[in-house]
């Protein structure tokens, strides 16, 4: 209502036309009034007017508005037919002004294809046109996410289109030093993250770092130093009203409940004996002294000395020798020379006497530095290990109180400078057999050392070995693809006729339902002689003649090792039959050995051994011995004890009991181990090597499983010659003496005694 009214008050200062104060009507009043009236939109010529004491007419009141109300209805609809032009010209005009300002676009009417209505459509704004670059928005609209997510793509984000906006090419960082150097003002720029490049920075921004850097306070606009305000002090600002017209509370005269409860709880722990107060402290007449230096030795470790200052020499003297006083080349020198590098910090000076030594320059420094030494020092005295070597080696008992062993060799058996790879001595250890290269087979007493029988064979031999039972005497003779079976001569009667029996019987088993291909052949007891064998076994053909031959302790079981894959036989002399235990093994069988108390049996490949009990068929343990190539193996007459040697110097020695892994590894020998053995009844073993020496050890073995064995290195023989490259190839021990046999490449036997 009041925008119509005063659009109506408008319109009608616009349609009257000014009426002059001369020709106004006459008014109503009986009489004129001295009336006068100003306003603020008069001026000076209005005061002056006013001055002058005439007395402005009032315009002429229409006495006919108050009575004839017909008028007003048609009045009333000139004047709103009035506001409805006037209305439509303003609306007129403002479109006229909108579209020569051109703030908008003028939008499009199309149908919409989803809803069917027809709806506005306004063209794309183009913010390059007639747009200033300070004002607008950054192009990049990810918001604020990781912009590290970005960094294996080609561009860093989208625009407010959703396009993509491409990164920026940055050179490396020698670019960035050339810029750097070109463009002094290169410092006053920032890495935006958003957009991936350097923007410069606005003096503004540039002087709220400058302050921040100098702990200033950001705000240029900023005075520590204004003068305060006095809000509540000074004339006429005293509080004389209180801040709040509250009540006082009643709590702040009544005694508080929670206090008395609280006072309570503490009486009721001083009766029941749970606080106890302090005692009256009695006052001495007597004053009370301490001995502040009689302190009880403390229990920690004593403080660390000082350190010592370096004490004077002759430099330091005021008449130092001759020799100490440097040459002008020297003093010249030291001078060019920067503190920090030279040897002294002075120069020796000579003087005839000490009243005439002026003050050290450098007194101040040096009790400075002195006074850092002081400060500096280690507080933490580390006591240092003092260990005896002695110590770190294990207490063994000395090989004196170890023995018998043997120490001496006592005789010597030649062989014609032909190498001698066997050797085996009786259960009686009377005699010993030995085998050459040559094919020669020597049987010899081992007291004297006297040759006793000879046989001679096609082909070298491989490997001899007697046979362990007691009742009768024999060895086999690995000779090629044959194992020849012989009877030494002079022996008993009855013992002559029981070997015969053993191995040429007048009947002959039946033969097996499985042929095998190894064929025996013997001949009748009566035809045969020592001088020829009396059983014979063919082997399947093979390179080389058998490595190795090891008898079962009940002597009935004879194991073969050959060249070859499938080369491991079992021959049983009572039933005159060979089978070969496995199908196929995992690698290349080395050697066998029969375990003296259980039906186990070893094999060692080139790098593992592997027990198998024969009368189950089933593997019960593999032993890694980590020796690149086995060349030897033994088993202790215990059973639970195994020794290995190899060709890259290791003897390991395995406790079946304990662990697949070796319980200790000697390393004795400085070339290949080519044989191991130990004693049946002695606590004895020995090694032979290709280094020409013999080791003989101490190894006893105990009960208690909680005891680990004692081995204890007694001995080094060596007797034989290295003959291109090759030393002892095998050791015997005899059974019922501590004494040894061994045979080498040089062509040699010796038997080495105890003393």
């Amino acid at each position: 209502m009041a925008a119509a009214e005063a659009k109506k008050l408008s319109k009608k200062r616009k349609a009257a036309p000014e009426e002059e104060a001369s020709a106004a009507p006459s008014s109503a009043f009986p009489q004129e009034v001295g009336l006068e009236m100003g306003s603020e939109d008069e001026g000076e010529d209005g005061d002056a007017s006013s001055d002058d004491g005439e007395v402005d007419e009032f315009p002429e009141i229409d006495a006919r508005s108050d009575t004839e109300d017909e008028d007003e209805g048609e009045d009333d609809e000139d004047e709103d037919e009035d506001e409805e032009e006037d209305e439509e010209e303003e609306e007129e005009e403002s479109d006229a002004s909108e579209e020569s300002l051109h703030v908008w676009p003028k939008p499009k009417t199309v149908i919409s294809d989803i809803t069917g209505q027809p709806k506005r459509v306004y063209p794309d704004i183009e913010p390059d046109y007639d747009s200033d670059s300070s004002t607008e928005d950054t192009p990049n609209r990810v918001g604020n996410i990781p912009m590290h997510w970005y960094d294996d793509l080609p561009h860093v984000g989208y625009d407010i289109n959703g396009k993509k906006v491409l990164r920026p090419a940055r050179g490396d960082e020698l670019d960035k030093f050339l810029k750097t150097v070109e463009d002094p003002e290169s410092w006053t720029s920032a890495f935006d993250k958003n957009m991936q490049m350097d923007k410069p920075l606005t003096a503004e921004e540039l002087d709220i770092i400058r302050r921040l850097q100098e702990n200033e306070n950001p705000d240029a606009n900023y005075d520590p130093y204004e003068p305060t305000v006095e809000w509540f002090t000074g004339k006429g600002k005293e509080e004389v009203m209180p801040l709040s017209a509250a009540p006082e509370p009643k709590r702040r005269w009544v005694p508080s409940k929670w206090e008395k409860q609280k006072v309570m709880k503490i009486v009721r722990a001083i009766r029941q004996g749970r606080i106890v107060p302090n005692k009256p402290k009695t006052a001495s007449a007597q004053p009370q002294f301490y001995a502040i230096w009689n302190e009880e030795p403390s229990t920690g470790p004593a403080p660390p000395p000082a350190p010592k200052p370096r004490l004077p020499g002759h430099a330091e003297s005021y008449n130092p020798p001759e020799e100490y006083l440097p040459t002008p080349e020297e003093r010249a020198q030291w001078e060019a020379t920067d503190p920090e590098d030279r040897e002294r910090e002075f120069l020796p000076q000579k003087y005839s006497a000490l009243r005439l030594v002026p003050a050290y320059d450098s007194f101040i420094k040096e009790r400075f530095n002195r006074q850092l030494d002081l400060y500096l020092a280690p507080r933490v005295q580390r006591v240092k290990l003092r260990i005896d070597p002695d110590s770190l080696i294990p207490k063994l008992p000395s090989p004196s109180s170890l023995r018998p062993f043997p120490v001496y060799k006592s005789l010597q058996v030649p062989h014609a400078d032909v190498r001698v790879r066997a050797i085996s001595v009786s259960p009686d250890g009377a005699w010993a057999v030995s085998g050459d290269e040559s094919g020669v087979v020597r049987l010899w007493e081992v007291i004297v050392g006297k040759e006793v029988k000879r046989w001679t064979f096609k082909g070298k031999v491989g490997s001899v070995e007697w046979c362990p039972r007691t009742d009768v005497s024999f060895f086999a003779v690995g000779v090629e693809d044959h194992i020849h079976f012989i009877i030494p001569p002079n022996l008993p009667g009855p013992v002559l006729t029981a070997t015969q029996n053993i191995l040429a019987p007048a009947n002959l088993p039946p033969p097996p339902a499985n042929p095998s291909p190894v064929k025996w052949s013997s001949v009748p007891a009566a035809q045969s002689s020592s001088d020829t064998p009396i059983l014979t076994l063919n082997l399947p053909s093979s390179p080389e003649p058998p490595k190795q031959l090891v008898w079962h302790r009940k002597g009935d079981y004879l194991a073969s090792v050959s060249e070859g894959q499938g080369g491991v036989w079992i021959h049983q002399v009572s039933r005159r039959h060979s089978q070969a235990p496995f199908k196929k093994v995992k690698g290349t069988v080395q050697l066998v050995l029969f375990h003296p108390t259980k039906p186990h049996f070893f094999v060692a490949t080139q790098r593992y051994v592997r027990m198998y009990n024969l009368a189950e068929q089933t593997l019960l343990k593999t032993l890694t011995p980590g020796i690149r190539w086995i060349s030897s193996m033994d088993v202790h007459p215990s059973g639970d004890h195994l020794i290995v040697g190899g060709y890259d110097r290791k003897l390991c020695w395995f406790d079946l009991e304990l662990s697949d892994k070796p319980y200790k590894i000697l390393r004795y020998h400085s070339r290949a181990l080519r044989s191991v053995h130990f004693h049946p009844t002695y606590p004895l073993f020995a090694s032979s090597s290709d280094d020409g020496s013999i080791q003989v050890f101490h190894a006893r073995v105990y009960n208690d499983l909680l005891t680990n064995p004692l081995i204890v290195p007694l001995k080094i023989l060596r007797g034989h010659a290295v003959r291109e490259g090759l030393g002892v190839f095998s050791v015997r021990w005899v059974p019922r003496q501590p004494w040894l046999v061994s045979a080498g490449a040089d062509g040699q036997v010796a038997v080495w005694c105890s003393s």
